[in-house]
């Protein structure tokens, strides 16, 4: 059984109201929020039988051009709809996946960047490696556990986070968000499911929102600071996928140039100046 993509379209749909799609409102009192299971069909133009099938997970071989129906008449994002191909069409299931190597060349183009936090994060973004201010910005993941090298985890379990971050609640979302899409790609992934297990045993918000099935796509942004030593940095993020392992990537941070953020990464430079890269890979 497909369970990302049962999941997957049942939050969809109830996120549509006949009012979105253009239909009239059928009679009688509505059990479920938003589309009902054959006004999804109707739009998509496949039978009931068969979407109701799709929704619960079965092994159906669907087509491309289902998938663009059932993505206009969910009305899907581009986040979204690209999610949806990938969970409609899982890759074969593995017994493990193979274990991350990181380049030393990796390593050095972020101890080549002293005043720019960088970080190199791998499957479920676990922190593979960072230069020794994306250490004193965030925490320093490399004195950590290998459990603990994950930054939803961080965002979940230590109050730390919910300090640093002056927007916890749009951070964490975003998080959980962009997790589900590496839950598309690698639905075995064991790692994943204690990760997600105990988060959803430990933090409600977390079961909440793992619930929602929302997507998002880290690739650059924006992101509030509240650090304890220097005070408010407001960086800007961009996310660089390493070529040869599309699970990999480099997250950079940087500061508007003049800005008091400028000012405090700065600070927080010189303060961290005698502290040594914190190289975490395997």
């Amino acid at each position: 059984m497909n369970t990302e993509l049962r999941e997957f379209l049942r939050s969809r749909r109830a996120k549509v109201t006949p009012e979105d799609a253009g239909l009239p409102a059928l009679p009688g009192l509505r059990r479920v929020p938003g589309l009902r299971r054959e006004e999804v069909a109707q739009l998509a133009g496949v039978s009931v039988d068969y979407y109701v099938r799709l929704e619960r997970g079965r092994n159906v071989n669907v087509s491309e051009s289902v998938l663009d129906a059932l993505a206009r008449a969910l009305r899907l994002n581009e986040t979204e709809r690209a999610h949806l191909y990938t969970v409609a069409k899982p890759t074969r299931r593995t017994q493990s996946l193979p274990p991350q190597r990181v380049r030393p060349g990796l390593l050095r183009v972020l101890d080549s960047m002293p005043e720019v936090p960088a970080m190199l994060l791998g499957r479920r973004s676990d922190v593979l490696a960072m230069n020794a201010l994306a250490s004193a910005l965030y925490m320093d993941f490399g004195a950590a556990s290998p459990k603990e090298r994950n930054p939803v985890r961080f965002l979940f379990l230590d109050p730390a986070a919910r300090e640093l971050y002056v927007d916890w609640e749009a951070n964490a979302r975003l998080a959980v968000a962009h997790l589900h899409i590496y839950a598309g790609r690698h639905p075995h992934d064991p790692e994943l499911a204690a990760l997600v297990g105990e988060l959803s045993v430990r933090d409600a918000d977390f079961r909440r929102w793992w619930a929602d099935n929302d997507v998002y796509r880290h690739g650059n942004g924006t992101k509030a600071l509240r650090h304890p030593l220097v005070g408010e940095i407001v960086v800007a993020y961009e996310s660089l996928t390493v070529d040869g392992d599309p699970d990999m990537s480099i997250a950079l941070h940087t500061v508007e140039p003049g800005s008091p953020s400028e000012q405090n990464l700065r600070l927080l430079a010189s303060w961290n100046l005698t502290q040594q890269p914190s190289d975490v890979a395997h």
